[in-house]
C-alpha cells in the first residue's frame, strides 16, 4: 500500500526517510491561516487545531487518491501567556517572535492523521515543553541570517535539529515531535497495515 505524505515539508519528509519509510510528497494546498482563525474564534485549543489542520491535508489529497493512506501532520506553538504563533513568514515577525519566546517555556504540539478513502482512519497528538533561555539582540539577528529563509516556514521560529538547538535551556519531550511529526505512533500504524515490516 502506498504512503502518501500530504505535505512538502523538508523536515517531516526527511524523518520518515531516515527511519526507512517508502512514501511520496504531495502538498495539500489548504488554507491554513483561514482554518486556524476559524478554530480561535470558537476557543478551540491547540490540540484542536493541529489535529485539524493535519486531518483537512489528509482528507484533501485521500479523496483525490482512495486507494492510498495519506498521511496529514501539523504543529501549533502556544507561547506560555497562550498566544498561539504561526509561521513567522518575514524576518521581522520571526524577530518578534524569538523575542516573545525567549526566556519562556512555551508547548508545541505535533498532530498527525492518516486517511484512506476520504476518511481519517487514525489519529495521534504529541506534545513538547521547551525552555527557551533569554536571548540577546545580537544573538538573533546573527541566528535569523545564519538561518534565513528556511527558518520562517517553521512554527516557533526554529529547526531544532540545527541552529535552533542554541536557543534553548531545557526540552521535554522527543525530537521528532519538536520537529513536527510524532513518529514513533506513525510507526507503530504503519506496522499495523503492512506497510512497515513488523
Amino acid at each position: 500500500m502506498t504512503l502518501i505524505l500530504a505535505s512538502q515539508s523538508a523536515a517531516r519528509r526527511a524523518m520518515l526517510s531516515a527511519a526507512g519509510v517508502p512514501h511520496e510528497a504531495l502538498p495539500a494546498h489548504v488554507d491554513e491561516d483561514a482554518i486556524t482563525a476559524g478554530l480561535m474564534a470558537e476557543q478551540a485549543s491547540p490540540e484542536r487545531i493541529a489535529d485539524a489542520l493535519a486531518e483537512v491535508k489528509a482528507l484533501k489529497i485521500s479523496r483525490q487518491i482512495p486507494g492510498a493512506l495519506v498521511l496529514g501532520a501539523d504543529s501549533v506553538v502556544a507561547a506560555a501567556d497562550g498566544a498561539l504563533l504561526n509561521k513567522p513568514e518575514t524576518r521581522p515577525r520571526a524577530e518578534t517572535q524569538l523575542r516573545q519566546l525567549a526566556g519562556t517555556t512555551h508547548r508545541l504540539i505535533s498532530a498527525a492523521v492518516i486517511c484512506e478513502g476520504g476518511k481519517p482512519v487514525w489519529r495521534s497528538l504529541s506534545a513538547a515543553k521547551l525552555t527557551m533561555r533569554r536571548l540577546s539582540d545580537a544573538f538573533i539577528t546573527s541566528y535569523l541570517d545564519a538561518e534565513g529563509e528556511a527558518v520562517l516556514g517553521c512554527a516557533g521560529c526554529y529547526r531544532i535539529e540545527g541552529l535552533g538547538a542554541q536557543l534553548f535551556a531545557r526540552v521535554d519531550g522527543d525530537q521528532f515531535t519538536i520537529r513536527g511529526l510524532p513518529l514513533f505512533p506513525v510507526l507503530d500504524y504503519l506496522r499495523t497495515r503492512g506497510v512497515l515490516p513488523s
